[in-house]
């Protein structure tokens, strides 16, 4: 028998990844899923029952996607040569690079509340609760970089 938490995993896994590959990209992306759910698991118990999980789930989402980047910028890899890609690596079926690069030209905010509002689908008064401001900035952010998605990200990549 599947436990309350298992049924959240379940049910909210596919949208808190989409989320994370939006927020931090998607090299990170699997890592600060998994981050979050250890998080959530610790706190599940004291959530409140009437509590919005998704909107929850994307909180804890977002402030881990932040300590990933931010871990990443004081990471420095420096190399002598850039290593071949070995034969057996695999390959995300789901990244598209055109979409990849689109998202990285886009504001950190635009892609937050791209990514809370569009592919989680929460209102925008929730998404300026997580990401800080009013509901109208939210919406103003979101219409700006969706047009900025529109100019850059090829329109065969979105239909191809």
């Amino acid at each position: 028998m599947k436990s309350p938490f298992d049924a959240v995993v379940s049910r909210h896994g596919p949208t808190i990844l989409a989320v994370c590959r939006a927020v931090v990209g998607p090299s990170d992306a699997e890592d600060v899923w998994s981050e979050t759910f250890l998080a959530a698991l610790r706190a599940y118990p004291a959530l409140p029952e009437d509590a919005n999980v998704e909107a929850w789930l994307v909180t804890i989402a977002k402030r881990k996607g932040i300590d990933a980047l931010r871990a990443g910028a004081r990471r420095a890899d420096p190399v002598a040569e850039v290593p071949e890609r070995p034969d057996h690596a695999v390959v995300d079926p789901v990244r598209n690079d055109d979409l990849v690069a689109a998202l990285a030209a886009l504001t950190p905010r635009q892609r937050e509340v791209i990514a809370y509002h569009v592919l989680v689908g929460l209102p925008y008064a929730q998404v300026a609760e997580i990401v800080g401001g009013t509901a109208v900035a939210a919406r103003r952010a979101a219409a700006d970089g969706l047009a900025r998605l529109r100019r850059t990200y090829p329109l065969e990549a979105r239909h191809g």
